[in-house]
């Protein structure tokens, strides 16, 4: 899949007879869908492909920010999500997940090895995102120069770390909140300047009040970024859990951790600060899948 690089400044039913030079295209009956709140780690042992679904079987949050685990039909040797190609394990099972701006609706599509199609449409339900209108202008102009000349490198390792796919099973688990404290920065919320939109806040906050605060990893994961002194991020740990999807914590204090390391669900990996651009001690913690950005809090359910 090609991607385009950008550059932020901060960082139906129908069976119908075709062609033997066409592939036949089933849609199958709809899905087997068990919306839950809480995350539900993918059983063991693992089926043969006598025992797979015939259709499309997942469990998950299907709405903006959210995300599905699941397992492909049997015989399947490629699937998608619309126009995302899906990983599928040895087992058949993937990961897949719906950004913050998802349309209301997209199709989940898997390739047999005789050459069939078979489609589970979904509906993605929308959120109602806390939008906050400013009479004011943005401020016109942008990054100086001598700004990005420092800033378009992180970009890049950041982008690079992204694209790592390590291998880790950290997509099967349930997570758990890296840290607990108060909610200082919810995700997907937005300024718009007189009609303007700005950017969204692709995050979570998690405020202690104190830097030097442990925070842990909210699943199994390999580090594929652990820098020191990023200009809007200050110390910036990314882990990759495997699937594409991978967790971001910025401004911590201190990084216990180092790229190509491996991390267990719960491990001390930093501290929580105020580096980089922040107006005091928090952590943010981002998750993304792919290009999709998406609510940590659909990952591990309300702080307790």
């Amino acid at each position: 899949m090609k991607h385009c690089r950008v550059a932020p400044l901060f960082s139906l039913f129908l069976v119908a007879c075709v062609p033997n030079s066409a592939p036949e295209r089933v849609v199958a009956p709809p899905a087997v869908v068990q919306p839950v709140r809480e995350p539900v780690s993918v059983p063991a042992p693992a089926p043969t492909i006598a025992e797979r679904p015939a259709a499309f079987a997942f469990a998950g949050e299907l709405e903006q920010g959210g995300w599905i685990r699941g397992q492909a039909p049997g015989g399947a040797v490629a699937a998608r999500l619309g126009d995302t190609p899906l990983s599928l394990d040895e087992e058949g099972r993937f990961f897949a997940a719906f950004d913050r701006d998802a349309a209301a609706s997209v199709t989940l599509r898997a390739t047999l090895k005789d050459g069939r199609v078979i489609e589970s449409p979904l509906a993605i339900a929308p959120r109602d995102w806390d939008i906050e209108r400013v009479n004011v202008a943005r401020r016109a102009g942008g990054a100086s120069a001598n700004f990005m000349r420092r800033r378009q490198p992180e970009l890049d390792a950041i982008w690079d770390a992204r694209l790592r796919d390590t291998g880790s099973k950290g997509w099967r688990q349930d997570f758990v909140w890296p840290v607990t404290g108060r909610i200082s920065g919810r995700f997907g919320s937005q300024r718009i300047y007189r009609g303007e939109p700005g950017s969204y806040h692709s995050g979570i906050d998690i405020a202690t009040g104190t830097s030097g605060t442990p925070y842990v990893a909210p699943a199994d994961g390999v580090v594929v970024l652990a820098e020191d002194d990023f200009s809007l991020e200050g110390k910036l740990l990314i882990i990759d859990h495997g699937q594409g999807l991978n967790s971001a914590f910025l401004h911590s204090s201190r990084l216990y951790v180092s790229e190509g390391e491996q991390v267990r669900q719960g491990q001390h990996i930093g501290d929580i600060g105020s580096s980089g651009r922040a107006t005091g001690p928090h952590l943010h913690w981002s998750l993304k899948w792919r290009d999709a950005r998406l609510d940590p809090l659909l990952f591990t359910g309300p702080m307790r």
